[in-house]
Order: C-alpha cells, then sequence, then structure tokens
C-alpha cells in the first residue's frame, strides 16, 4: 500500500481511528469526542481518526496509544502462528491490517516503529507461503469434494486475509492458471510434432 493522496487503500487505512490520551486542554474541539463538551481537557482519551492524529500527535497535544490490532494479544497470537491469526477482523474497512500498521509506525519514535516493522515483517513472511499456496491450490480445494478439518482451516484463513493478502493471493491465483494454460499448450505443441 503506498501513501498516495489518491489511493483509496490509504484513505480507508487513515480512516481508522487510534486511542490519544490528551496532555492538554484543548479549546473548540469537543466535539471531536462525540459530546457536548465545548472543549477537550487533560487527560482525556478519545478516538482520534488517523488522518487527524497526525496533526494532535505531533503538535504534541496528546500521546498515542498502540491499536488493539498491534498489542500484545494479538503480537502473542502472531509469535505463536500468525497463520491463525484473521487479520481482516482486526481493523475493520477491507481489512488493511498492513497500511494500518505501516501507518501507525511512521508516527511512532524509532525503537518503537523497529518493533513495530518487526512484528508486521514477521506476520507477512509467516502468512506469505499459506497464501501462495492456497492461492495454486484453490482450485482443486473446492472440486475435490472432501470435507473437513483441512478444507474448513484453509476456507477460515483466506476469509482472514488483509487486503494486501487477498491481493497477492489474486495475483498468485491468475499465475498459477496462466502457467498451467502455458504448459498445456506447450505440451500439445510439443506432441503435435513428435507425429
Amino acid at each position: 500500500m503506498d501513501n498516495d493522496y489518491f489511493s483509496i487503500d490509504a484513505i480507508l487505512a487513515e480512516n481508522q481511528k487510534i486511542q490519544c490520551t490528551f496532555k492538554v486542554d484543548v479549546p473548540e474541539v469537543g466535539h471531536l469526542g462525540g459530546g457536548n463538551d465545548r472543549d477537550i481537557k487533560a487527560p482525556a482519551k478519545l478516538p482520534i481518526p488517523m488522518w487527524l492524529a497526525y496533526i494532535i500527535l505531533l503538535s504534541e497535544w496528546a500521546d498515542l496509544t498502540i491499536p488493539a490490532p498491534f498489542g500484545p494479544r494479538v503480537r502473542n497470537a502472531l509469535k505463536a502462528d500468525p497463520r491463525s491469526v484473521r487479520l481482516s477482523a482486526l481493523v475493520g474497512a477491507g481489512g488493511l491490517w498492513y497500511g494500518f500498521g505501516k501507518m501507525i509506525m511512521d508516527i511512532l519514535d524509532d525503537e518503537q516503529a523497529n518493533i513495530m516493522s518487526d512484528v508486521l515483517t514477521k506476520a507477512f513472511r509467516g502468512r506469505l507461503t499459506e497464501v501462495i499456496d492456497q492461492a495454486q491450490h484453490f482450485a482443486t480445494l473446492g472440486t475435490l469434494g472432501v470435507a473437513g478439518s483441512a478444507v474448513d482451516a484453509a476456507q477460515s484463513f483466506r476469509e482472514g486475509l488483509d487486503g494486501t493478502e487477498r491481493e497477492l493471493f489474486a495475483l498468485a491465483q491468475e499465475s498459477s492458471k496462466r502457467t498451467k494454460r502455458w504448459y498445456e499448450n506447450h505440451d500439445k505443441a510439443r506432441q503435435g510434432t513428435r507425429r
């Protein structure tokens, strides 16, 4: 996902809300909290959309609380088995977990950003093989008529794919189809020359 101004993925990721704890009183913006208060009083905790949080955090009016999709519970689950975590369910709005994580990482200090980068990278690497494998074998999984826990687990994994992973799944599936067509056409041409 790029941070291009016109990128739909970036717009969706920036619409995610993050918890901010205000360090100072901020006049005339109480409506951000959704209440009737005119001002935000320190130490108020409010969920703020990512696009607005940049300004608030850089102005040092508030501190960021790491969102739950990147908190200790999710990190521990990813360490145990990255394939078992339904990333799409963690962030909503198209399931752009990696994109949201990248935006969080951009506003963190270096040490926290490195930790976040490590979490994102390890999750991606831990899930990539399964994404590609299932993309290449997706057609055969559906036509075998085999019911059971392996098929259910594969379906559950696909449903939990992040938006980036869904794009890779589609690309790998199309690549697999093209490779199969090329091989079949090449095989037919080779058999035709033998006769």
